[in-house]
């Protein structure tokens, strides 16, 4: 959430970024509630300075005429406080629910556009494979090899689901096992998650847990959600706490399942493991003071990088469009693979994302650190290393051969224990 004070005192920047990252919100309304608030608020702190007078007086043994003045006062005050105090409740929920639709501020440099088509390409690194053999996608190849099973999950589970099997299993480990390796080495405290988080926490980092637009799993009568990353749980780790300055910056990995419902996701480009309702995922995090957070958001972009240039597979570097960033991102990096399998020539699909959500979530979460000006809300950054699901398609359809084999990446063979799938015997 942004601070209130910046809205009302930013009213056309703020709506202006509204209009530019093609959300809905009310900017106006939150600076007439946010004046109100503060308006009722000194309204209360005078009448509570009069009952304490009057209070004061009581005790000072007036005559039978002040005392009977002063009954009356306070019988006016008695009346008059409450009533101004349910008032004030009911106008900050207004204004809270208000101010969170608002989103964060993008970044001056990222590019403006209603959705994806207008993302900037920073750079191309590595070389698109040139097959002499025609290629397969992901699905045949994984169905080829007995490495995936859509048919048998779908009956089981629903659409969207999968079996990993044989090899693949042993892939999904392997890459988790291989971005930890490089995290550790860069100094992230490594943590496995929660897969269930609380609502308030859910909606302190800025995913709408209820209604239709929710793209998560709710928990019945719990006030529960099924995570969607491990951005929730990591952000949610020092929640309504003040973080000690001398600890920042803090940095953690989180491995997590990740449960989406995915709702309306169609089309050739969303078939397979591309979208589904749940994979696992390695995900950093980086709680750090406000002067630091642009510096650590290039650093995460680079270790996702490094990750994806060790496996050798050819990635692109994208700045996000406005329109693409989500609520609480100031600007977002995202990594996209060359997926050959991906429509009749081959595409980018994004694999990657790195943002940098500011002091928005930390506000909403209430997560502190003491300066010396006084508690500050600290800026929060997140950072996909796997999305293990997506890395697969990566490996599958880069990696195939013309036997039908899959060869892996000589940075993997360690953590997996072999150099190439083939077809199983039998």
């Amino acid at each position: 959430m942004l601070d209130l004070k910046f809205i009302r005192d930013n009213l056309d920047a703020v709506k202006a970024n509204i209009v530019a990252r093609s959300m809905q919100a009310d900017a106006d309304l939150v600076a007439r509630l946010y004046d109100e608030r503060n308006t009722l608020l000194r309204e209360l702190e005078q009448l509570r300075a009069q009952r304490n007078d009057n209070a004061k007086k009581m005790k000072a043994k007036p005559s039978d005429d002040e005392r009977a003045a002063l009954i009356e006062e306070g019988k006016r005050l008695k009346s008059e406080i409450p009533a101004r105090e349910q008032r004030l409740e009911e106008l900050e929920h207004s204004l809270y629910a208000e101010a969170e639709k608002i989103p964060n501020m993008a970044h001056p440099d990222a590019p403006v556009g209603a959705d994806d088509e207008s993302n900037r390409e920073i750079k191309q690194v590595g070389v698109l494979p040139d097959f002499t053999f025609p290629s397969q996608d992901h699905i045949t190849i994984g169905e080829n090899l007995e490495l995936l099973d859509f048919e048998r999950a779908t009956k089981v589970s629903g659409t969207k689901f999968y079996y990993l099997k044989n090899q693949a299993v042993l892939l999904e480990f392997g890459l988790i096992r291989y971005a930890l390796d490089i995290l550790a080495r860069k100094g992230f405290r490594l943590m496995i998650t929660p897969d269930i988080a609380r609502e308030s926490v859910v909606g302190g980092i800025g995913f709408n847990p209820r209604g239709p637009e929710s793209n998560l799993y709710t928990l019945e009568d719990e006030g529960t959600c099924l995570v969607g990353t491990a951005e929730i749980t990591l952000g949610g780790y020092y929640a309504d706490e003040i973080v000690p300055a001398e600890e920042l910056p803090i940095l953690m990995a989180g491995v997590s399942h990740c449960f989406r419902r995915e709702a309306g996701a169609a089309g050739q480009f969303s078939k397979g493991l591309y979208r589904v309702h749940q994979f696992t995922k390695v995900e950093m995090f980086v709680i750090c003071k406000p002067e630091e957070s642009e510096r650590h958001h290039e650093q995460l972009r680079e270790i996702e990088e490094e990750i994806f240039s060790g496996l050798e597979i050819p990635y692109r570097v994208v700045d996000t469009a406005t329109g693409d960033l989500g609520a609480p991102a100031y600007r977002k990096y995202d990594l996209e693979a060359w997926m050959p399998g991906r429509g009749e020539h081959g595409g980018w699909g994004e694999i990657t994302s790195a943002s940098n959500c500011t002091d928005y979530q930390a506000r909403r979460l209430g997560v502190r650190y003491k300066s010396e000006s006084g508690n500050r809300h600290v800026h929060m950054l997140n950072g996909t290393a796997i999305a293990v699901s997506r890395a697969i398609i990566a490996l599958l359809e880069n990696y195939q051969q013309a036997d039908g084999s899959v060869r892996i990446p000589r940075s993997l063979v360690p953590y997996v224990g072999f150099e190439q799938i083939g077809p199983r015997d039998g």
